[in-house]
């Protein structure tokens, strides 16, 4: 068979193919790390032509980047249809232990993820994981448990999430300090929420968390009036 015919054969398999290019990929990145995708290996591995893995992916980053789909949609839908805690701080805290859980699980690909804004940037899928989390912060505030604003926050659990997985990463696998994700996990529960403040602390920051979380049902005031009551109160809860 010529090159022709099996880049036809090929075309006409469609979505098996790229399922198939796409699992050899994943398998690559799980067993050699974000080195082993090469383009010679995942097209051997997946039994096909390496121009196939252009016309299908466009080049190397846009193949991560299907895989990184692939492999994440099923665990974002997993956090997406869970029922939550009821206390919101534990849901928090249930969120972050699998996150940290996916990321030892998969190391070639969290670092992958971590390390190119690009693919972040460019996956729809890991934009719904972030959906997922803004809401369990906004579940926090809503309870008025919430310390500083949502934005803060939502920075604050994800770059202390991504480096608590990637320090644990970076240690030898039979040598992590297993209690370091637990530490970073209730450092950042410590920064972003009221818990463990005496009862006179759950101040007005707290408070108006609580309001700004609540705003989307409120519908007396203007677009104007509603912007700037939501800068105030993101300026009462961010001070220190």
């Amino acid at each position: 068979m010529t090159d022709r015919e099996k880049f036809a054969a090929e075309d006409e398999a469609g979505s098996e193919v790229r399922a198939r290019i796409i699992e050899a990929a994943a398998a690559l990145i799980s067993t050699g790390g974000p080195d082993a995708v090469t383009t010679r290996a995942v097209a051997s591995a997946a039994g096909v032509q390496a121009p196939t893995l252009y016309r299908l992916f466009g080049d190397k980053r846009g193949l991560v980047a299907a895989v990184i789909e692939h492999v994440m949609r099923r665990y974002v839908s997993e956090k997406s249809t869970r029922r939550p805690h009821p206390d919101p701080l534990q849901d928090f805290r249930d969120g972050w232990d699998r996150h940290v859980a996916f990321g030892l699980d998969h190391p070639g690909l969290f670092s992958l993820m971590s390390s190119d804004p690009y693919l972040s940037s460019h996956s729809p899928v890991l934009g719904e994981g972030a959906a997922v989390l803004r809401r369990r912060i906004r579940n926090i505030a809503l309870a008025g448990r919430l310390r500083v604003s949502e934005e803060r926050a939502f920075g604050l659990v994800s770059a202390m999430g991504t480096g608590a997985v990637l320090t644990l990463l970076s240690q030898p696998e039979g040598k992590r300090d297993v209690g370091l994700a637990d530490a970073a996990r209730e450092a950042v529960v410590a920064a972003i929420s009221t818990e463990g403040e005496p009862p006179a602390s759950t101040d007005v920051r707290a408070v108006a968390m609580a309001l700004r979380a609540s705003m989307e049902g409120l519908r007396v005031l203007s677009p104007g009036e509603s912007l700037l009551l939501h800068e105030l109160l993101k300026r009462i809860a961010d001070t220190e």
